[in-house]
């Protein structure tokens, strides 16, 4: 019971409820998905066929790809929201919420990325649609590599521990500093003047750490 109040209290969720939800979106994709496909491609060449009123019913047909783009995404989105969220179930109480938000915000990205590529290359289709999708797969990872860099260097971080709160410090360029808090994208550090600092993890890793003492 505690360990519930302690998911909900973070913002996250148990790994039952996790698994549930992504099951659940993965059930109401294939039904939905389904139901378009029979919609657009049975029933109505069946109406028109039958009935020839019902002509005009032929137009719904070219703006199916639009549809199964628009579902796809939403859908997916939910999807890989699931898995994140069961990720940072999994690793929350091993390794504490800042290295689970961390795995949680790569996997949304990365399937984000994995998303945009997918659908883009299923609605271009055949050797287009393997070429787009592998073009919006590297623009999307241009675009998210200094972010990714940043979290994979801080989930490094959060795994290894080579400091922790409290400690004083000399890393990425700067002296004396009191370790306030270590996160996924920055680590906080308190200078001598009491200004904040915040360093990047991707300055941290590779770098030489002296850690001077612990504050009591």
């Amino acid at each position: 019971m505690e360990k519930v109040q302690k998911y909900s209290m973070s913002g996250g969720d148990s790994v039952g409820s996790a698994l549930s939800r992504l099951v659940l979106y993965i059930v109401i994709a294939v039904v939905i998905l389904g139901v378009l496909n029979w919609f657009f491609y049975y029933l109505i060449p069946e109406l028109i066929a039958k009935y020839s009123n019902l002509q005009s019913l032929a137009m719904l047909v070219d703006f199916a790809p639009y549809v199964f783009v628009i579902v796809a995404l939403i859908i997916g989105w939910l999807i890989v929201t699931s898995i994140a969220s069961l990720l940072y179930a999994t690793f929350e109480p091993k390794y504490g919420a800042s290295t689970a938000s961390a795995i949680r915000s790569m996997v949304k990205i990365l399937g984000l990325g994995a998303l945009l590529a997918g659908v883009a290359g299923g609605v271009a289709g055949g050797t287009a649609g393997v070429a787009l999708g592998g073009f919006i797969g590297l623009v999307v990872g241009f675009a998210t590599q200094q972010v990714l860099g940043q979290a994979i260097a801080g989930m490094f971080l959060l795994l290894a521990r080579p400091f922790k709160i409290g400690d004083l410090v000399d890393m990425a360029g700067e002296s004396e500093v009191t370790v306030k808090d270590v996160g996924a994208m920055f680590t906080v550090a308190e200078r001598k003047d009491s200004n904040i600092v915040l360093i990047p993890s991707s300055m941290i890793i590779g770098q030489k750490i002296v850690i001077r003492k612990t504050k009591s």
